[in-house]
């Protein structure tokens, strides 16, 4: 099996020769037929290519510190479909954590969140119970505020609209709100969002969500439709995230990636994003940087 090991460095931490020969020399260890070496983005990332009866002893190859990696087969690499996560993945921020800052109970908010995306909690019910504590609130006003805070995760907005200029179906499945996904949905260019409703009435917060919550299975479900219209199957679909209720997205996907996840995420998803941007998704599929499409 053709087979790549990408290695993608910050830009504080350039690649080095030693860095690339140990990796190949970890592959050969692991039984691998070292090949070429390709540079994505001179200094930054690197594929190296290899044969493999399989793929799973070359997941346990050892990289260098500081260093995203990626061992993926030559077979469906650029993925058809890319399903992101919102909050703390394609943008910086944690909308309801925000938003009950901004009320003036941030903190139990904060908590029941972190609890809920470390899978402490059942996300449904935590989103609830965080809801419920915006109760009465003016609601304009504090939505306003939550945009004027959205700041955007680097490397978003060029990896949707590369992976778009490729034929890829972009969507944006969140757990968070309509009135921010509505913008960042369009701002990064995706085709389609689909997130919670929050009810307000006579101008404010009721406290409640409007129809079935975006939860765990809602994610897989959305993966599950949108390759079955792309006529693909889940290997070639990419999905990233950074909560536990995106693990069974993650875990389906041929390219699941954790980025930046919680502890439990980090321990259970096959990829990872811990040290660079979100173009890593780009150069863990092959793109050199010269493929990249320009965001507008």
């Amino acid at each position: 099996m053709q087979a790549f090991l990408t290695l993608v460095a910050p830009s504080a931490r350039p690649l080095s020769d030693s860095d690339i020969d140990n990796a190949a020399r970890a592959l050969e260890a692991e039984g691998a037929a070292v090949g070429d070496s390709r540079w994505l983005l001179p200094g930054s990332a690197l594929d190296i290519s290899f044969e493999a009866p399989d793929l799973d002893t070359a997941f346990s190859v050892s990289v260098p510190d500081g260093v995203d990696s990626a061992v993926t087969g030559a077979d469906h690499r650029r993925k058809k479909v890319l399903i992101a996560d919102m909050d703390s993945t394609m943008i910086e921020i944690e909308t309801l954590d925000t938003l009950a800052a901004e009320l003036g109970f941030g903190e139990a908010v904060a908590d029941i969140t972190a609890r809920s995306m470390n899978g402490e909690l059942d996300f449904a019910e935590a989103l609830r119970a965080r809801v419920a504590m915006l109760a009465d609130h003016p609601a304009d006003a504090a939505i306003k505020t939550v945009m004027d805070r959205v700041t955007y995760s680097p490397g978003g907005k060029q990896t949707v609209a590369t992976m778009r200029a490729n034929g890829a179906y972009c969507a944006l499945v969140s757990g968070g709100f309509t009135f921010t996904t509505e913008t960042v949905h369009a701002v990064l260019g995706f085709n389609e969002h689909r997130a919670n409703v929050l009810e307000i009435k006579d101008g404010r917060l009721t406290g409640a969500v409007e129809g079935p919550i975006v939860s765990r299975d809602t994610k897989l479900e959305t993966l599950q439709e949108l390759c079955g219209k792309q006529g693909i199957g889940f290997e070639a679909a990419c999905t990233v995230g950074d909560g536990a209720n995106d693990l069974d997205m993650l875990k389906a996907a041929g390219l699941g990636v954790a980025y930046y996840g919680k502890p439990v995420v980090r321990q259970e998803a096959r990829y990872r994003i811990d040290h660079t941007d979100l173009s890593s998704l780009l150069y863990f599929q092959g793109y050199h940087r010269d493929e990249f499409a320009a965001a507008e």
